[in-house]
């Protein structure tokens, strides 16, 4: 935890927030706070600062909020992402989230297991779970919206033309792909298969709406470690 993620619900005045959850909990182990120690701080959708100990106990800590900084610039990306398995989905969803990506998209693929979309992770409450973890890694406080779309074709016809338009469209692919393109910090949507790829039908799809197939190299890498990659190759993180 590189940054302690404020709710508008934690505070009992203006510059005055407790904590007494999980978070608490961390601090307690991982800072062992005393009085007037000046903690990183930011509220979920707000600026950053430090949050100085005013008070303590065996339940919670009492903080002086002081916000002055604005969060890391977001990245000017779209992700499309073909729904992973649930245990690679909380990683991949952390790993994105702090990578500061804002628009996720979880979609639909022929390779998509179909259990995997009444995985209880996909509940809200779950996403938002991962996603803190990962704002409070990368010491970020703005929440992604996530868009959960089960149908790969009306998706693709009726809804990701606007949604990529003006945009460097993308779609990762090993085969019969040309090279990842260099870093630039210009308007992307990329959209990235599942384990394995497209098949051969959904990139034709994806191609007939403007995309480009990229590779990163001929080694076939996970979701959870191609995504990483790929971000970094393509944006100035």
């Amino acid at each position: 935890m590189n940054l302690i993620l404020l709710f508008e619900s934690d505070f009992i005045a203006s510059d005055t927030a407790v904590i007494s959850d999980r978070r608490f909990q961390h601090i307690k182990q991982f800072y062992q706070p005393v009085e007037n120690q000046q903690l990183k701080v930011g509220l979920l959708n707000g600026d950053i600062g430090r949050g100085t100990v005013t008070g303590l106990s065996e339940q919670s800590i009492t903080l002086e909020i002081h916000l002055d900084n604005t969060p890391p610039p977001p990245l000017p990306l779209t992700l499309l992402l073909a729904l992973p398995r649930p245990k690679m989905l909380k990683r991949t969803l952390q790993t994105i989230t702090s990578m500061g990506v804002k628009q996720i998209y979880l979609i639909n693929s022929y390779k998509v297991d179909k259990s995997y979309w009444s995985t209880p992770i996909l509940q809200d409450h779950n996403l938002r779970e991962q996603l803190l973890l990962g704002l409070e890694q990368s010491g970020d406080t703005q929440l992604p919206e996530i868009h959960l779309r089960k149908r790969f074709k009306p998706f693709v016809e009726d809804e990701l033309p606007e949604l990529a338009a003006q945009s460097r469209a993308l779609v990762a692919h090993p085969y019969n792909a040309s090279d990842c393109p260099v870093s630039a910090p210009v308007k992307t949507t990329l959209a990235i298969g599942p384990e394995g790829g497209f098949i051969p039908y959904e990139i034709e799809k994806l191609q007939a709406t403007g995309f480009d197939a990229i590779h990163i190299g001929p080694r076939i890498l996970r979701v959870e470690n191609a995504v990483p990659v790929l971000l970094a190759r393509l944006f100035p993180v």
